[in-house]
């Protein structure tokens, strides 16, 4: 199977998921209800919305909602072409598979601000569900819908030291931030890139020679050095 398919099988999987669990916590969980995973108290499912971006972090006013939907646009239109860069370089599949996750990630969540406002009901804030197709608009439009989050997991919580700077004595909860699939799947994604393909940020590419060798007679030399140095990673000998 080509690296192209199974990356394209990849974010099909994570965007599946994600809207999936989406539209069930959505459709069928009132505002604030949570339920344990598993019957863990530290795991949880718990809905609610946010404006922003991964996490819950907002910016403010409708301007900003729109701004931060622009910017998901145009980096999942980076995204698109960056992959398409490192499989023409012939990139090792793991660098691929990282971008891949982010990349689904980003389409999740863009999905959510585009379209959740004109296909879904305003969620009721005391009691209720929202519907899916609703008689009539949606409660938004388009680029400015709420991202859908569940994933809650707050592990432990305690109060800072007396002595610590600015914290000393104040509460703190881990893991506060309450997030999605599209959310869990760019930071592991970011995570692997950076722990696994330390490569990549240095921008270690190979020699016209070595190129020269696993590319064979026929290949013109450079023709994948130029490929590669623009995506900004190294061919792996085979």
């Amino acid at each position: 199977m080509k690296k192209s398919h199974k990356i394209a099988i990849l974010i099909l999987i994570v965007l599946i998921m994600d809207q999936a669990l989406k539209i069930w916590i959505k459709t069928g969980f009132e505002y604030g209800e949570e339920i344990k995973i598993l019957g863990m108290n530290w795991a949880l499912l718990h809905f609610v919305e946010n404006e922003g971006m991964a996490f819950g972090i907002e910016l403010p006013g409708d301007y900003g909602k729109l701004v931060l939907s622009l910017f998901r646009l145009i980096a999942v239109g980076f995204l698109f072409y960056y992959l398409k860069l490192l499989l023409r370089s012939k990139a090792p599949l793991g660098l691929i598979a990282c971008f891949g996750l982010i990349l689904a990630g980003a389409l999740g969540n863009i999905f959510d601000s585009a379209f959740y406002g004109m296909i879904f009901s305003k969620t009721p804030v005391h009691g209720g569900v929202a519907t899916l197709f609703p008689d009539g608009a949606g409660y938004a439009g388009f680029l400015h819908g709420k991202v859908v989050d569940m994933f809650y997991f707050p592990m432990f919580e305690g109060f800072f030291p007396e002595w610590l700077p600015f914290w000393g004595g104040e509460h703190f909860l881990f893991f506060r931030p309450v997030f999605n699939v599209a959310d869990a799947a760019i930071t592991v994604g970011v995570l692997s890139l950076l722990f696994f393909h330390r490569d990549f940020f240095k921008g270690r590419t190979m020699n016209a020679e070595e190129e020269q060798t696993k590319a064979g007679p026929e290949s013109a030399p450079g023709e994948l050095t130029s490929d590669v140095s623009r995506a900004g990673t190294k061919t792996p000998p085979e």
